[in-house]
């Protein structure tokens, strides 16, 4: 089982924005990150999950998100939004359906559960991946640790 944590900042809300993501596998773990330059928050939890996913090819996966925006639209939405051809109960068209469409793409054959946990209540791995989303969200490349979980802080 691979653990992930995600999150996601904008500053500005559109603004500059960045995203975080921590996993923990086979007794490693690897943080990755990266930047956006005009974005909203909900387009960078939605990259971090992305991101995850596209790094870790294993099957059983578990994402702790500390955006219901993400949990609820992978656990609750999305097939709705599939039934009703892309469009909300308010039938207007769901806003970010690209990176909603290519989540699902890469949950296709795996099995995926995602987790709700609440941000900035002082969960470590939550914090961490905050850390490292708002830090490239605030153009600082912070140190990403690549390494044997044993070691890592």
């Amino acid at each position: 089982m691979i653990t992930i944590y995600t999150d996601g900042a904008s500053r500005g809300n559109p603004g500059p924005g960045g995203w975080g993501v921590i996993m923990i596998y086979d007794d490693k773990v690897a943080e990755l990150g990266g930047r956006e330059t005009h974005t909203t928050n909900n387009r960078m939890e939605l990259t971090a999950a992305i991101k995850a996913l596209e790094f870790i090819t294993d099957r059983e996966i578990v994402v702790y998100a500390d955006s219901e925006y993400v949990t609820k639209g992978m656990t609750e939405w999305i097939k709705r939004w599939q039934k009703k051809g892309w469009k909300t109960a308010g039938r207007k068209p769901v806003l970010n359906q690209d990176l909603w469409r290519k989540l699902l793409l890469l949950t296709e054959g795996r099995e995926v559960k995602w987790k709700y946990v609440a941000g900035h209540t002082g969960i470590p791995l939550n914090e961490r991946a905050d850390e490292i989303a708002t830090s490239f969200a605030d153009n600082i490349v912070p140190a990403l640790y690549h390494g044997p979980r044993d070691k890592y802080k």
